[in-house]
């Protein structure tokens, strides 16, 4: 199992980035990215902090971990500095909190973060098939989630993005312990949002390929 987005107490998480990564290796995972939500009020404070602990654990455990941010609820104008500072700060992974249909997201942050050339849109709640169309041509990937609240989207968007041939990946947005999950519940969700047990291996696929090419 491969989870490229979860939270830890660095930002609305429950556990540090140490548990957070020892309870996923437990339950089978080959790589978690902690990718906790950030603005300008915190970027540079939480992105070495993730690095420097995500370079311990990685020297001490099988399991990869990769420090990365989810720049969440700003200015769709913001959201291109914010990624470039990011990348510029050491974040191997760049999710943007999407406009999930649960919370008021500010229209136009799909766009932004599609056109910034972000790695994984999270949640994107009723994305449109253009910007799914731009998400395949920019190379960002479509998250189908886990969380609850914004999974409501996932049938939407996973029958756009098969119609479109768009990349996606299945994430559990992680939050506390029991938000992780064993490969076996996360195919679960995969077909639950009309998706096949081979969708969800090319989900996993596509994980592999972000992880691969993170130095």
């Amino acid at each position: 199992m491969i989870d490229l987005h979860t939270h830890s107490l660095l930002s609305d998480g429950e556990l540090l980035p140490s548990e957070l990564v020892r309870r996923a290796q437990e339950i089978g995972y080959e790589a978690i990215a902690i990718t906790d939500h950030a603005d300008l009020s915190n970027l540079d404070w939480v992105i070495p902090r993730l690095i420097q602990v995500c370079r311990e654990l990685n020297q001490h455990w099988p399991i990869r971990a990769i420090p990365g941010i989810e720049l969440t609820h700003n200015p769709p104008d913001m959201i291109p500095p914010l990624c470039r500072q990011a990348r510029e700060l050491g974040a191997q992974l760049v999710v943007v909190h999407g406009e999930t249909i649960v919370e008021p997201v500010f229209p136009g942050t799909n766009r932004k973060a599609i056109e910034a050339r972000v790695d994984i849109l999270a949640h994107p709640g009723l994305i449109t098939a253009e910007e799914v169309h731009g998400a395949r041509e920019n190379g960002v990937f479509l998250e189908i989630s886990a969380r609850h609240g914004h999974s409501f989207g996932n049938g939407h968007l996973a029958q756009l993005a098969k119609r479109l041939n768009a990349p996606l990946v299945l994430n559990t947005d992680t939050h506390s312990p029991e938000n992780l999950m064993t490969r076996e519940k996360a195919v679960r969700v995969a077909r639950g949002a009309g998706l096949s047990v081979d969708d969800f291996e090319r989900m996993q696929e596509n994980a592999r390929q972000i992880v691969s090419r993170i130095k």
